[in-house]
Order: C-alpha cells, then sequence, then structure tokens
C-alpha cells in the first residue's frame, strides 16, 4: 500500500522567470504528484506537494535542479500536514 504524504519545498536561485512554475506542474504531472506551486515576494518558488513518498521524493530531485534556464542555489524542505488536491496547479 502507498503512502501519501505533503511536503513543502522552498526552492532559491535564479527561479523566477524561467519557466519554472510550468516546468514543475508538468513534472508532477507526470510523476502523478499533485499541490500547487507559486512564485513568492522574496524571489523564490514555494511548492507543496502531495502523493506518494517515492513520486515527492522524484520532484524533490528534480526541483534541486529545475528546468534548463534555472539556477537552484537551494532547496529547503518540510513536512507539512496532509492535504489532498484533484490536480497540480499554478497559483
Amino acid at each position: 500500500m502507498a503512502t501519501n504524504i505533503s511536503m513543502r519545498f522552498f526552492v532559491t536561485g535564479r527561479v523566477q522567470g524561467v519557466w519554472f512554475r510550468a516546468s514543475t506542474q508538468e513534472k508532477a504531472e507526470a510523476l502523478g504528484v499533485t499541490g500547487w506551486v507559486r512564485n513568492l515576494p522574496d524571489g523564490r518558488v514555494e511548492v507543496l506537494a502531495t502523493g506518494d513518498f517515492d513520486k515527492v521524493a522524484n520532484l524533490h530531485a528534480w526541483l534541486e535542479k529545475g528546468p534548463e534556464l534555472a539556477i537552484v542555489e537551494e532547496v529547503l524542505v518540510e513536512e507539512a500536514p496532509f492535504q489532498k488536491f484533484d490536480r497540480f496547479s499554478i497559483e
């Protein structure tokens, strides 16, 4: 039986204006992860991902690199209370 979790990621670097949110949505949908991604006023990107532990871990690994034009400096990770979403959206 799969264990579903929710994790929050804060991605720092050149991560706005480089298709980060759209690419994250595409990757999450391909993995079967739900949740959302949004830009923060301080230049970071925040991701809330829900799904099977392994799928969320795969998204985390992808966030460490991001899309081609991004320069990811750091990804902070924290557990989040489990939340259920119908899809992965851009906020």
